[in-house]
């Protein structure tokens, strides 16, 4: 179905630069149904032209202005020539301030009817063009009053003119800010207009007078309003962090995460990225003797307690001597409410035991929980053991515990704090396309086989909450997702 950012779009498209007589044809086109030849019209635009690559690499100095924002919102930029195109929007979008939670594209030209590049999600959609991947900054600009447009959230349509101030021979490093003025406006406010009306409310400290359409009162403006938001707010330093956070190289991964990856860059969320080219992403994998041995603790003592193997009750569960003897040892039965003697009534000790079957190390046979051979070659070995468990993630065969498990090893391995782990997940969850049921807005849990298996090593067992960065742990979810 089409959707309203999309049929504004193409009437932008349709509407530009028509005469009233064309108008009227147009109006009786779409009256009598023969709109063929009018997508024809379109279908039949040019393509940009796209220079060949320089020989070498220089640095553009430009500015970066939000068409028809007064006062002028906008950032000075030095970047490198050698930029292609997805990146530039990354750059863009950190730049800004935007949140790349919508549609863009590259144009030649402030027309709405000027050559553009074509996204990998248009190429998804059918479309054909030159594929803004394949090309670069410099093969679009070289000289100074060269300018490139770029158009964000059909929407709201932000029209954003980059224009070369100045070539210089020396390339950046990386892409950096050195000036510019007033915050971005929100996401979805409504385009120039809404922003217009938001700035003049904030500037007059919120006059009820001035409370923009659409808020039922200056609470509601004020909670829909990003936190601290002002206009005229910039800060070059936080724009800076911003953009390393932004432009940072992801760490090579494994083969079905690089995929997941690609499959969100088509979508237009760099998020996942982004968390790969944290620093401690990069971080070395290796880990200690006396670190493996914390890490892999709990489930060293749950194979002790089955030793050689235990009969489980009618139900299926653990004998409560065993449920009693496991929950003292791995700590519990300090923090637990409860007798901690009945594994139906103790989840941590049922999770555990769940984990370690998912991971290979028990099985059930004939209502008797064993070791596997891996567990019982493991037992006593704390680093064996953990090589195990980071060669087995992620944990489960269904679409959802496989990008669940993923991300978590993402999330963990870039050093989040274990507060913010299910928070992060669930947002990279729903950056997928995945949802609780049918509600388009509610985002999934971040639960998987995979993040139990990550807070069992941090200890989960010891304390009822987790906090912090344990840096093993990460390490642990770096050796997963880089393993080859």
């Amino acid at each position: 179905m089409t959707k309203p950012s999309d049929v504004d779009h193409l009437v932008k498209q349709l509407a530009a630069g028509v005469s009233p007589a064309e108008g009227r044809a147009l109006l009786e086109g779409l009256l009598s149904g023969q709109v063929s030849s009018i997508f024809e019209k379109l279908s039949g635009r040019q393509e940009p032209t796209v220079g060949p690559v320089p020989t070498e690499v220089r640095r553009f100095r430009v500015r970066l202005d939000l068409h028809g924002a007064k006062p002028p919102v906008w950032r000075r930029l030095e970047l490198r020539g050698d930029l292609m195109l997805p990146r530039l929007h990354n750059v863009i979008q950190a730049a800004m301030g935007w949140h790349d939670g919508h549609l863009h594209r590259f144009r030649t030209g402030r027309d709405h009817r000027a050559p553009y590049f074509v996204t990998a999600f248009d190429v998804e959609e059918g479309e054909d063009g030159v594929l803004e991947d394949d090309v670069r900054l410099d093969q679009l600009v070289a000289a100074k009053g060269d300018e490139l447009w770029y158009e964000y959230d059909f929407g709201d349509g932000w029209e954003h003119r980059l224009v070369v101030e100045k070539v210089l021979d020396e390339p950046p490093v990386t892409a950096r800010c050195t000036a510019g003025r007033m915050a971005c406006p929100p996401e979805d406010c409504g385009g120039i207009g809404g922003y217009d009306e938001l700035a003049a409310w904030v500037r007059s400290d919120y006059d009820d007078a001035l409370l923009p359409q659409g808020f039922e009162n200056a609470a509601h403006g004020r909670e829909w309003l990003p936190l601290e938001w002002h206009p005229d707010h910039f800060d070059v330093d936080e724009v800076n962090a911003t953009l390393a956070r932004a432009t940072a190289e992801p760490v090579a991964v494994t083969e079905e995460l690089a995929e997941i990856a690609d499959r969100l860059d088509q979508r237009g969320g760099h998020l996942l990225r982004e968390v790969l080219g944290r620093p401690l992403s990069h971080v070395p994998t290796d880990i200690s003797d006396a670190e493996a041995a914390r890490l892999t603790e709990t489930y060293r003592i749950f194979l002790d307690v089955i030793d050689d193997g235990v009969k489980l009750t009618g139900a299926g569960y653990l004998p409560p001597d065993d449920v009693e003897r496991f929950a003292e040892l791995s700590g519990i039965a300090g923090w637990w409410i409860g007798k901690a003697n009945r594994e139906d009534y103790t989840p941590p000790v049922a999770n555990l035991r769940d984990s370690a079957r998912a991971l290979g190390l028990v099985t059930v046979r004939k209502g008797h929980l064993t070791a596997t051979t891996a567990g019982l070659r493991c037992r006593l070995d704390p680093m064996a053991l953990w090589k195990h468990i980071v060669g087995r993630l992620p944990l489960g065969s269904k679409d959802f515990d496989r990008h669940a498990g993923w991300m978590a090893l993402a999330v963990v391995g870039s050093g989040v704090p274990a507060e913010e782990w299910h928070g992060e997940v669930s947002e990279l969850l729903s950056a997928l396309g995945w949802r609780i049921g049918r509600v388009d807005y509610a985002p999934p849990p971040a639960h998987s086989p995979t993040l139990v298996v990550l807070e069992h090593l941090a200890g989960t067992a010891r304390v009822s909450r987790l906090t912090g960065i344990d840096l093993a742990v990460a390490a642990t979810a770096r050796a997963a997702i880089q393993r080859s």
